[in-house]
């Protein structure tokens, strides 16, 4: 029989510990403090307490529990010495049936990595969906957590041990995160599709209106149907667009982006379509209506990959269009123009301009999206509240001085421009460090036509900065470029810059952040406020109607952008349920009106 909370909270201390035995590895300390904290809420209110109880142990007593864990396909392992759970866990991992080539590289690693690190590679092998990595995936990330720093790794393993435990603890709860493992599969599904150049290497790609592109949307629209979405369509700018009909005139606007970077991860904007969906989907199969509708928006481009129309899709709903993207013309040479009437929309201002949404219909803009960032990974913490989000300007910037002989030419006597630039990049690093939460970079830094014994005589860079407030914002630029001024002047060289974006900050809505925050709480899981560094289509709808979003932790310390973006279905199903109970929070304050 699964075991219940209600044991563990009524249980005494002794009795209550021998019913969690077996989570941490001959390490029963954590679980015996963690019941002091009882009773808990939640099955996720328990996981987060014996995770801040390893949070808070000293390293000496970090470092124990780690070494407390057999190496993967180890002497323990061949020995038959390892716990149930361990021996159940690696078995099902085919770790138990490797070939001689897999045995021997796993060994090469188990001795390369103690060596380095000093105890043994730690991995929860069932993985993010629960259902396991296979041994090739094992042997990948055992290869590249060997580049690791030595303290980060042991951060990562601590990580990996409590999504060990996690596991086993929905075993012994008898608890399956079934709506996160939908969104899982979702998102999985929704990632064979990708752009021609990259899918042949196992890339994901998607850039506004490929065939990749539009194979997306259909995948899309054919799931929101079978959620049970009233209406469902692609509208005149490729975003893919459901209704589920409400009780009430009012409408909640929610969704994000389905697009993606070059080579990027699965979960970025696309978590933010999928969770709404699976709640819909929920309601649906209840036949439950609220008194409001939902609208979930899969936004054709955000990213602006294909074309320089960054926010495309959310832009276009806020009426925020501009005509002259239609002429632009991608790297082959297709204007959007021409590549809207391959995909069969109509190409013309008029349909476009047809999309705006009347801001008086919506009660507000909701999005969830995985952090992108290290921050909730690096605490622990399944989920954040965003409190803004940064403004951003983005410059096109270009530096001259004089190409010359780099074998002549003296270097009091040097008009080099790429010098210059990289004196700059230390000083946007120190200027942004300056705030405290600002943050400036050089993306993109290049000298034309550049040899290895010629002195740079032109560079081109650009220049993203980013802080939470405009005037912050504005005055970094301000001092960003009169930084660039003076090292020109002094250095005896010409500049230029043109903006290319300037986005304003977006801080959330009292009232919406304030929902958000009574659903994450109400899931017995800390209560954690943070900016988003990043762009979202919530800073677009925020120019017409209240916004709030939730951040939902990301694995690999959060990176994103990256092929190693990834969250685990126990996370994905924490959003899906704080976005149910911003749902029913929303219908009751609707209510009480």
């Amino acid at each position: 029989m699964p075991l219940t909370l209600e044991q563990i909270n009524a249980a005494d201390t002794a009795q209550a510990a021998r019913l969690l035995d077996g989570l941490y590895e001959h390490s029963p300390w954590i679980a015996q403090q963690a019941l002091a904290q009882r009773p808990f809420r939640s099955l996720a209110h328990l996981k987060q307490a014996m995770a801040d109880i390893v949070r808070a142990a000293s390293e000496d007593h970090q470092l124990l529990l780690i070494r407390a864990h057999p190496e993967l396909a180890g002497k323990a392992m061949v020995a038959k010495t390892l716990t149930s759970e361990s021996s159940n866990e690696q078995g099902k991992a085919g770790l138990t049936d490797c070939t001689p080539e897999e045995f021997a590289r796993i060994q090469q690693l188990n001795a390369a990595y103690n060596a380095k690190f000093g105890f043994p590679f730690i991995l929860a092998v069932r993985g993010p969906r629960g259902s396991g990595l296979d041994r090739q995936q094992i042997i990948d990330t055992f290869a590249r957590r060997l580049d690791n720093h030595p303290e980060f790794e042991r951060a990562e393993a601590l990580r990996n041990i409590h999504r060990i435990v996690e596991l086993r603890l929905n075993d012994k709860f008898g608890s399956e995160p079934a709506l996160g493992n939908l969104v899982w599969d979702w998102q999985e599904r929704l990632a064979q599709y990708s752009d021609p150049g990259y899918a042949e290497k196992g890339q994901l790609t998607v850039t506004y209106l490929t065939e990749a592109h539009r194979a997306a949307a259909k995948l899309i629209t054919q799931e929101m149907r079978e959620c049970g979405f009233d209406e469902v369509e692609i509208d005149a700018v490729g975003n893919v667009v459901g209704r589920y009909q409400g009780q009430g005139a009012k409408w909640l606007l929610t969704g994000s982006h389905y697009d993606t970077v070059r080579n990027g991860g699965k979960y970025d904007g696309r978590l933010g379509i999928f969770t709404p969906m699976a709640c819909v989907r929920e309601l649906a199969r209840q036949g439950k209506r609220l008194p409001f509708g939902i609208e979930v928006v899969g936004f054709a481009e955000e990213e602006g990959q294909r074309y320089k129309a960054t926010f495309l899709g959310s832009g276009a709903l806020t009426g925020h269009f501009d005509p002259r993207w239609l002429e632009q013309k991608d790297v082959g040479g297709v204007t959007m123009r021409e590549a809207m009437q391959q995909a069969g929309l109509p190409a013309t201002m008029e349909a476009i301009a047809a999309l705006k949404r009347d801001p008086a219909r919506y009660a507000g803009f909701v999005e969830v999206h995985i952090e992108q960032g290290p921050v909730l990974n690096e605490l622990d913490i399944p989920l954040g509240i965003v409190t803004s989000i940064n403004g951003g300007v983005r410059l096109q910037c270009e530096v001259t001085g004089m190409a010359s002989h780099a074998g002549t030419t003296p270097m009091d006597r040097r008009r080099d421009a790429a010098v210059a630039v990289a004196e700059l990049a230390l000083y946007v690093e120190e200027r942004a460090r300056r705030d405290g939460d600002s943050v400036g970079t050089i993306g993109m830094l290049q000298v034309p036509n550049g040899s290895v014994n010629v002195v740079p005589g032109r560079c081109l860079f650009s220049l993203d900065l980013r802080a939470p407030n405009d005037p912050q914002r504005d005055a970094m630029v301000a001092d960003v470029l009169a930084k660039l001024a003076q090292i020109c002047e002094r250095r005896g060289l010409h500049h230029g810059v043109e903006e290319s974006m300037r986005a304003a900050a977006a801080p959330s809505d009292p009232q919406w952040q304030q929902r958000w925050e009574r659903a994450v709480e109400s899931l017995g899981v800390p209560l954690y406020r943070m900016t988003s560094g990043a762009g979202h289509d919530a800073m677009k709808l925020h120019e017409v109607m209240p916004q709030a979003m939730l951040f939902v932790r990301g694995l690999n310390a959060g990176i994103s952008h990256n092929p190693l973006e990834s969250s685990t279905s126990d996370d994905l199903q924490l959003a899906v349920q704080a976005m149910q109970l911003l749902l029913h929070g929303l219908a009751a304050d609707m209510e009480k009106q």
